[in-house]
Order: structure tokens, then sequence, then C-alpha cells
């Protein structure tokens, strides 16, 4: 709770914790939005393949342009402006930036760009999960190895998800389940690029005047998105992904304590230990009283009668039997808290949420029947979804991770709902990335075997 104080006593040496962004999309603007505000940070350099893309992002959320003007990444440093660039080695090259926030959202490019940064000697603020729940837990480790910070975004849910986690772990309660909200039905499982806005009710005429990506909306839509935080949301805290994927039990703010607990105990969950989904929505399209739609939460329990009297005491929200609680944060305002992270790794050395082991997967899993030769079109797209199932189970079905599932050919057919295998699909393109992969696996097999 002193990072601004950490902060304006680094800035009073004379040496702003320097940072460099790659990727200046929706995340990336709202992150530029709160740079210019914080004294002592000092946004180096941006990279972005579209540089015109990134001035009229800078220009929008205020910045003046002679701030943006450096000609190249040590004359920001001299100047304290900002080197606008589409050359992402230019921004790996300058010494002096020791953070790098990666927010591309392309699991491919964003696992080359972790590696880069860790190579350079740069702590990495990976707002893009889409790569960490691929290959997070190696590339923490490759961090470590150096003394680097890979981390969570702060603002994002994961790392929401991830500090609420410590909260009770850190009180000593029983931690339950852990979780998110969100706008879901079981019928937006099969959305499309082409029919999702019709889910956001938003007209042809309302959707031309804005600048909005079909696909990345429709990850949100179908449960991909959901999958993907919720595993790397597990491979950061020890938590469990539910063996067939996410149930998103529909559950508004009085009721978490009473859904997220063992059936056992009355509640919808297998066990306890697992991550989730409250979803704001009833199957039949009702709105949930009370939801969580932007939040996160935990649900945990009393040990012992005395801590379940104070939970009683102080108000907390509990279920009938009063032994498990509610724990939840309303909101989460992405790239506006992102700032978060950045110092915590510059000036503390620690991560806000990080990969530590891979618990739980991201898996491909087929939204129509395919046959041989059809293209897979990755996150949002129109030929699959992801389902957060465990690692365990993944490796054992040979499962295709998400973020492999972009532009690659099918050579076997498969049924709508069935996980996708390696063994469905041609993979030819993008093989660096796919030894990185295979080396976490190879490692989490071998961890098994040495457990017994």
């Amino acid at each position: 709770m002193n990072l601004s104080t950490l902060l304006r006593s680094r800035a009073a040496t004379g040496r702003p914790v320097r940072v460099g962004l790659i990727g200046a999309g929706k995340f990336g603007s709202m992150v530029l939005s709160q740079a210019q505000k914080i004294e002592g940070l000092h946004m180096v350099a941006v990279a972005d393949l579209a540089v015109g893309r990134v001035r009229q992002s800078m220009a929008r959320v205020g910045w003046p342009e002679e701030r943006y003007g450096a000609a190249s990444a040590a004359d920001a440093v001299r100047r304290g402006t900002t080197f606008v660039t589409d050359d992402v080695s230019a921004l790996l090259a300058c010494e002096e930036i020791e953070c790098v926030i990666e927010a591309t959202g392309h699991p491919i490019a964003g696992t080359r760009h972790a590696l880069q940064c860790i190579e350079h000697d740069k702590h990495v603020v990976m707002v893009n999960v889409e790569a960490d729940v691929m290959v997070g837990p190696i590339l923490a480790e490759k961090a470590r190895a150096r003394g680097l910070v890979y981390s969570m975004a702060y603002g994002d849910q994961p790392a929401l998800i991830c500090e609420l986690v410590d909260w009770v772990r850190s009180c000593g309660f029983e931690l339950v389940a852990a979780g998110k909200g969100m706008n879901f039905e079981p019928r937006y499982r099969y959305s499309t690029p082409d029919t999702v806005w019709g889910y956001f009710g938003w007209t042809e005429e309302e959707v031309a005047k804005g600048d909005f990506n079909p696909k990345m909306y429709n990850s949100f839509t179908d449960g991909t998105k959901a999958a993907i935080e919720m595993a790397a949301v597990a491979n950061g805290t020890g938590l469990d992904c539910p063996e067939d994927g996410l149930a998103f039990y529909p559950a508004g703010l009085h009721d978490l304590a009473r859904v997220f607990r063992p059936a056992s105990d009355g509640g919808r969950l297998a066990r306890s230990g697992l991550v989730d989904i409250a979803a704001s929505q009833e199957p039949d399209g009702r709105e949930v009283v009370n939801n969580i739609r932007y939040g996160v939460f935990v649900t945990f329990k009393a040990h012992n009668e005395y801590t379940r009297a104070c939970f009683k005491q102080y108000g907390l929200m509990t279920d009938p039997s009063g032994w498990y609680a509610s724990m939840w944060r309303p909101f989460h305002i992405i790239g506006l808290e992102t700032s978060i992270s950045v110092l915590s790794a510059a000036l503390r050395g620690e991560a806000t949420g990080s990969s530590r082991e891979f618990r739980g997967d991201a898996v491909a899993t087929a939204k129509r029947d395919m046959q041989p030769g059809e293209i897979l079109d990755g996150e949002g797209g129109f030929a699959v979804w992801a389902r957060a199932i465990p690692a365990a189970r993944s490796l054992a079905l040979r499962a295709l991770p998400m973020g492999l599932a972009q532009n690659v050919k099918l050579k076997r057919p498969v049924l709508r709902d069935q996980i996708v295998s390696y063994d469905d699909v041609e993979l030819s393109h993008d093989l660096d990335v796919v030894e990185v992969r295979a080396e976490m696996e190879r490692r989490f097999r071998a961890g098994v075997e040495a457990a017994g």
C-alpha cells in the first residue's frame, strides 16, 4: 500500500521507472491515458504495427503531440518524451527500459515478445492472457531464473482474482472457490463474428459508428475469454478447473457463498478448490438480480465456530449455514490500473499474480461438425471455443491449446463440442512457439512422474 511513496522516492533520485508498451489497442490506450498522469513513470516507447493508430490513440487520450515525437528510444530517454515505432526490437534494445507491458492479445506474438523481453533483462507485465495460459508457467520460470518479474496485469480480472485469493490465504480462511462475473447464456456458446452483435443488442448502424473488433467481442460472448482467464487463474493460484469445463452458474452478489460451495454442503461445486463463473444471466435470458458482471469474487470457509460467529457479527455475505462467506470486487478497469503491476515489478520485485504451475488449460473445442481441410480460425472465430479443463486431462487427451488453434488445418473430422487434439490438425506454422509449449508439457509430465 505504499507504491506511490516508493515511486516518489525513486523519482527524487532522477531515475523514473522507464516503461515500454507493445500493442496500442483498447488496453494499450487505457494504459497511455493514465501513464501521462503518473509522476515518476516514463513511457519511453510504444511499439505497434500500426504507428498511425498509436498516434491517434495518444491524441485521443490527451497526449500533446510534442510529447510523443521522439526520434528514437534514446532520444525519448534524454528528453523525457515517448518514441512511437513499429519495431519491437528498437524498444527492447533500449537498456533504460526496465519493464515492458505486452498488450497485443496475440498468443504467438505475445510468447515471442515475452521471451525477447526476458533475454533483454526486462520485467514483463503480461496483459496477453492468451499467451500466458498457453505457456505462462514456463515464461515465469525463465524470468525467475534471470531475477526478473513475469506478472499478470493488474486491472484485468485474473490478477484481481489472484489478489483476492492471496487475501483469503493471508487471513487464514479456507479457500473454496474463485472466479469472475460475466454475461453468459448457454446459447452464446456457438456465437460467431457474424452473429455476435445481436447478443449485444446493437444495430449494424451502431456497430459501424464504433471501432469494434467482432472476433474480440465474440471471444467474450462464446465463453472463450472466460476459459482462458480462469485457466490462467488456476495456474496462478493452485486452484483447479472443473473436469469438463466451466459451468457458468447464475449467481448474484447475495448468492455467491451459497452457490460457490461444495454440493455436499448444498452448493453447486463438485468439490472445494475450483474456479468458475458467476453468470449474470439465467439460462432463459433473465437478468440475475445484483449480478457482478464486471467483478471478481472468492468464497471461503470459517475454520471454527468463533470465526463463523465473526462472519455474522461483521456483516459478511454468507450462505444459510454461516460457515461459507464471499468477498468480491465489483469492477475491473483493465489498462487504467495496470501501472500497479509495473510499479510492483520495478519497485518491489513482485508480481501482481503470476503463473506458478501448469494446472489449468484452455483447449480448442469445436463449435460445429467440421471436416478435413477446414481451417481453425482461433479465439472468437467461427470454428472453435475454449474449454477450461485441468492440465492433466488436457495432456491425456493431447488437447490443442486455444493459442495454437489459429490458422491450422484439420486433417481429421471433429464433431461439435469435441475437444480438438494435436492429432486432428497439421501444425506447420509457428513451430518455435509450439516447441515452447512442448517444453512446458514435458516438464509437467516429468514433475508428475517424480511425484510418484
